[in-house]
C-alpha cells in the first residue's frame, strides 16, 4: 500500500509538472511579425542580416511595454496577408496602408503614420510627374502595394494612360532601375522615397493623383485581445519620448 501510494504521488507530481510546463510554454508565446525585407525606413534587413527599421523598433518597444515576445520574419509582400490569415505570422507591422479592401480580411490598429504617394526619377531628369506618365514610358512599382493597384485601375484602365507598369519585389529595386535608366520613374510612399533621395541620385517629382493613406498594423480578425494589447501599447509609444527618437533616427535623419 505504501509503495502504491508513493507511486501515485509520483504520478500526480509528474502530471502537475507537465501542466506547469504547458502553461509556461503557452505564456511564452512568441508573436511573429511579418515584414517587408526591403522597405526602408519602416522595415528592412540590415547588413548583418538583422531586421531593422521604424516599425521593427516600434513593435519591439510595444512588446516590452505590454509584456509579450515578438520575432520579425521577412516575407514576400504580395503574400503577406494570406500568410497572416493562415497563421504563419501573427501581425504585420511593416508600413502597411489601411484600406477598405484589406479591412475585409484583417483588422487594423489605430493609424500611426500618414503617407503620400509620389513618383521618383533620376536627379538630373528634366521631366514632370505628368510627363513621366506619358505614353510609351516605363513606370516602376512594388507589386502587392496599394499604389500598384491604384495606378492599374485609375490611370491605365480608367484613365486610358498607355505607359508600361513594371512591377518589382521592392521599392528600392525599382529605384535601382530608375538610376540605371531602365524606367523613367518609380511610384512609392513618400517616406521610402525620401530615404531613396538620401542614398541614390534620385529626386521626388511629386504626386500622381492618389489620395493620402494611413499606416496601421494588421492583425487577424479573431485576435481581438491581441489587437487591444497592441493598440494600447501603440498609444503609449506615441506619447513617449521614444516616439520622437524613432522619428529622428529613421524618418527625419
Amino acid at each position: 500500500m505504501r509503495r502504491k501510494g508513493l507511486w501515485g504521488l509520483v504520478l500526480a507530481l509528474s502530471a502537475l509538472f507537465v501542466m506547469s510546463a504547458t502553461f509556461a510554454i503557452a505564456a511564452e508565446k512568441v508573436y511573429i511579425n511579418g515584414i517587408d525585407a526591403n522597405f526602408p525606413p519602416f522595415a528592412y534587413v540590415d547588413k548583418s542580416g538583422n531586421p531593422d527599421g521604424f516599425d521593427v523598433k516600434a513593435l519591439d518597444w510595444i512588446a516590452k511595454e505590454m509584456k509579450f515576445k515578438v520575432k520579425h520574419q521577412p516575407m514576400d509582400w504580395d503574400g503577406i496577408i494570406p500568410s497572416l490569415k493562415a497563421k504563419k505570422i501573427d501581425i504585420v507591422a511593416s508600413g502597411m496602408s489601411i484600406t477598405d479592401e484589406r479591412r475585409k480580411q484583417v483588422n487594423f490598429t489605430i493609424p500611426y503614420w500618414k503617407i503620400k504617394q509620389v513618383l521618383v526619377a533620376k536627379k538630373e531628369a528634366k521631366v514632370t510627374a505628368e510627363q513621366a506618365l506619358a505614353d510609351g514610358n516605363k513606370i516602376g512599382v512594388q507589386r502587392g502595394t496599394t499604389e500598384a493597384k491604384w495606378i492599374e485601375e485609375n490611370l491605365i484602365k480608367k484613365g486610358g494612360k498607355k505607359f508600361e507598369l513594371v512591377q518589382y519585389d521592392s521599392a528600392p529595386l525599382a529605384v535601382e532601375d530608375v538610376v540605371n535608366g531602365r524606367i523613367v520613374a518609380a511610384a512609392m510612399d513618400d517616406a521610402p522615397a525620401i530615404d531613396a533621395t538620401r542614398k541614390k541620385p534620385v529626386k521626388i517629382l511629386g504626386g500622381f493623383g492618389m489620395k493620402d493613406e494611413d499606416f496601421g498594423y494588421a492583425i487577424r480578425k479573431e485576435d481581438t485581445e491581441f489587437l487591444k494589447k497592441v493598440n494600447e501599447g501603440l498609444k503609449k509609444l506615441m506619447k513617449s519620448p521614444y516616439w520622437a527618437e524613432l522619428k529622428k533616427n529613421y524618418i527625419d535623419k
